[in-house]
């Protein structure tokens, strides 16, 4: 019978030291990813992917939406599905996401990020706030 660790949806990452071994789930690096990606200045949030023909923004409660990551035992790759904010440069916003996330991930657990993919699903535009009119005669 062999040592063999049962297949599960979930990858982990295998980090070993002179203490043992530090695992991490791959829904661990998926939701720093996230975190570190909204909170880029021009970040809306991220997309769910494409409901009905428009993009799903989804708030803050579930930041694993959006995020695919691959994770070896020394290396991990992020994929992003991102909606921008209007008035914001796209690719300065996408690069500023790339860094932060890559700086925070590495930071937080050791493993190298070999590659921070930006997809950028859709633009919002903040619904503008109409004032009442004063009324015409007092």
């Amino acid at each position: 019978m062999t040592d063999q660790k049962p297949q599960t949806d979930i990858q982990i990452a295998d980090v070993e030291n002179k203490n043992g071994k530090i695992i991490f789930a791959s829904d661990v690096i998926a939701i720093i990813a996230g975190l570190a990606a909204t909170e880029v200045e021009g970040v809306a949030g991220m997309s769910g992917g494409l409901v009905s023909g428009m993009a799903e923004l989804l708030g803050r409660k579930n930041l694993t939406k959006g995020v695919k990551v691959e994770v070896g035992n020394e290396e991990t790759a992020v994929d992003l599905n991102m909606i921008f904010e209007y008035g914001y440069e796209i690719h300065t916003v996408a690069k500023n996401v790339q860094e932060n996330v890559k700086r925070t991930i590495e930071n937080m657990t050791g493993l190298r990020v070999v590659e921070v993919n930006v997809f950028v699903q859709g633009i919002y535009f903040e619904k503008e706030v109409k004032e009442p009119e004063p009324p015409r005669v007092k």
